[in-house]
């Protein structure tokens, strides 16, 4: 990182009332002059003709290359930003200052270091860079193409997010619509080399047009070509490396496949779009007349479609929800102490809500529902909850939370798992299994739906997803229409009361088989326990869980 952070004003730590610039000779008597330990002397003459003229000449080169930095900065024009800006969009720059955190550096991957500043504060030297952006490759597609492409269409580097550094590839819509040249390709193939050598998570805040068409037989065909961008993205997933797409603009044809591979993406409501032809593609391909929005809008793949899982606002709203995926990456997990229960190691926040009153929210009545997001809030730290594909499967509550500062996933039932509930929920259990992210499972469920409709719907198939990744991550209606039909074949005629009597002793043995002490006796589980004592309890079992190494997962086939 180019932020410097000191304990000390000097590597030897000066004492007060001691000479600032103390002397190697005195420090170490006997040293012959003109020698001393690990220190260079300086040769330069800083009064010599060669010395002026280099700074004259240095001067010119960098003038030269300020200027075409601010020529770059400007991006596709002023039309096209005005353009841009009055969607409610924000720059490419701008978006990954508000992603970065406060005070940090950025490293542009294709820029000149501005002004530094430090701060003294006590014990410490810290040395900060404001809006500190160092520009490599920023000249990318200069003068390349008969038309500009500033910064080759596509802003890349490095910086940190909650501490993690990540490698950002941000498409600006500014510049040809956001569409890929050749050379916008290598620099996004460029960045993504970069950040599989150095496990970086990768950030893409997609805005494009796809490829661009009038040069396609440069861009599709060849190994290095845009379907690279794909299989590095996907080779990167299975490696444990994070993917995260931000859809805040188009994504369209080829580029759509970059939030629809990505371990998880947010999409932008009014602005972000996703599909593999646009409306004007269809209408010509199928006939078909619909808007963008109706086509592949947010609401559209947030809700329906599932190729989303966070569905954002605005522009802002989305950025935060994506500093928050970093934040729950749990790259953090090396760090965190093993058999931290109780301990300062780990610090966290009691929750929001009176814990006791676990007590009064499940209801007695069984068919009764309740949002288990209730539960959520009274025994997760502060009462903060990451919830991931709110909108899809609702009838499964799935997010990232903490449990005494420990890194959770919490499953949790909300009524019938549907196809896409369980869907949701082996998508949720994989990457907390990628990740190494300890699962919790809060459990009110009657099963899977039931019908012609589910059957037709593959819920067997979507089912079995969800039994593989639990598994892999290291009625008495029915019965009595059942016996009727027996007894009607053997001949024999059921009176309504034997049928009610046989009704009642179904239901008793349900009744009293359903009982947590009935299973609890024959140990199916390790103890029934006082509701508020909940994240008490889970708070134990997880750190005597962290004591035991951590394993990759390897999941079977599962059948799509």
């Amino acid at each position: 990182m180019l932020r410097l952070l000191g304990r000390r004003a000097s590597p030897g730590g000066i004492r007060p009332g001691t000479d600032p610039k103390p002397d190697p000779l005195r420090i170490l008597p006997g040293l012959q002059k003109g020698f001393c330990v690990g220190v260079l002397p300086d040769g330069v003459d800083r009064n010599s003709e060669a010395f002026s003229s280099n700074s004259v000449a240095m001067e010119g080169i960098l003038s030269d290359l300020r200027s075409h930095i601010k020529k770059v900065l400007v991006g596709g024009g002023e039309e096209a930003v005005k353009r841009n800006t009055s969607r409610n969009k924000l720059l490419p720059r701008e978006r990954i200052d508000r992603l970065l955190d406060p005070g940090s550096s950025f490293l542009e991957l294709s820029q000149v270091l501005t002004q530094f500043f430090a701060i003294l504060s006590e014990n410490s030297i810290r040395v900060e860079f404001k809006a500190c952006w160092i520009i490599c490759l920023k000249l990318a597609g200069h003068e390349l193409y008969e038309e500009p492409l500033p910064s080759g269409g596509i802003i890349t580097g490095i910086g940190p997010i909650h501490g993690h550094l990540c490698m950002f590839m941000a498409n600006d819509p500014t510049v040809k619509g956001g569409t890929y040249y050749p050379i916008t390709i290598k620099k996004h193939l460029r960045a993504q080399e970069i950040a599989a050598r150095c496990r970086l998570p990768c950030i893409y805040l997609v805005d494009s047009g796809g490829a661009f068409l009038p040069k396609q037989a440069e861009v599709f065909p060849d190994k290095e070509n845009f379907g690279r961008v794909f299989y590095n993205e996907s080779v990167m997933s299975s490696d444990g490396i994070p993917q995260v797409a931000i859809v805040l603009g188009s994504c369209t044809a080829g580029g759509a496949y970059i939030p629809a591979m990505a371990d998880e993406s947010v999409m932008v409501k009014g602005n972000g779009t996703i599909f593999l032809a646009g409306p004007p593609l269809v209408k010509a391909a199928t006939g078909e007349e619909v808007s963008a929005e109706d086509l592949g809008g947010a609401s559209v793949h947030c809700n329906v479609s599932g190729v989303s899982d966070y569905f954002a606002q605005d522009e802002l709203h989305g950025l935060a929800i994506g500093r928050n995926i970093v934040k729950n990456l749990h790259m953090a997990a090396k760090r965190e102490t093993k058999g931290t229960f109780g301990s300062e190691k780990l610090e966290y926040k009691e929750p929001l809500y009176d814990i006791n009153e676990l007590r009064s929210i499940a209801p007695v009545d069984h068919k009764q529902q309740f949002d288990v997001r209730s539960i959520i809030a009274r025994i997760v730290d502060g009462s903060e909850f990451d919830e991931f594909k709110k909108q899809y499967g609702t009838t499964l509550v799935t997010g990232f939370a903490r449990i005494y500062g420990q890194t959770v996933g919490i499953i949790g039932n909300n009524g019938i798992l549907f196809n896409e509930s369980a869907l949701k929920g082996a998508h949720f259990i994989e990457l907390c299994s990628q990740r190494k992210i300890p699962l919790v499972f809060l459990q009110n469920i009657t099963g899977f739906m039931v019908g012609s409709r589910s059957e037709a719907n593959g819920i067997a198939k979507s089912g079995a997803k969800m039994v593989m990744a639990v598994s892999c991550a290291k009625a008495a209606g029915v019965l009595s229409q059942i016996e009727r039909a027996t007894k009607k074949r053997q001949g024999i005629k059921w009176t309504e009361e034997e049928e009610d009597e046989f009704k009642k002793k179904t239901v008793d043995a349900y009744e009293r088989e359903a009982s947590p002490y009935f299973s609890t006796a024959r140990l199916w589980d390790d103890g029934v326990i006082d509701p508020s004592d909940t994240r008490k309890v889970l708070g134990l079992c997880l750190s005597a869980a962290s004591n035991r190494p951590l394993e990759d997962t390897r999941f079977g086939v599962f059948r799509m």
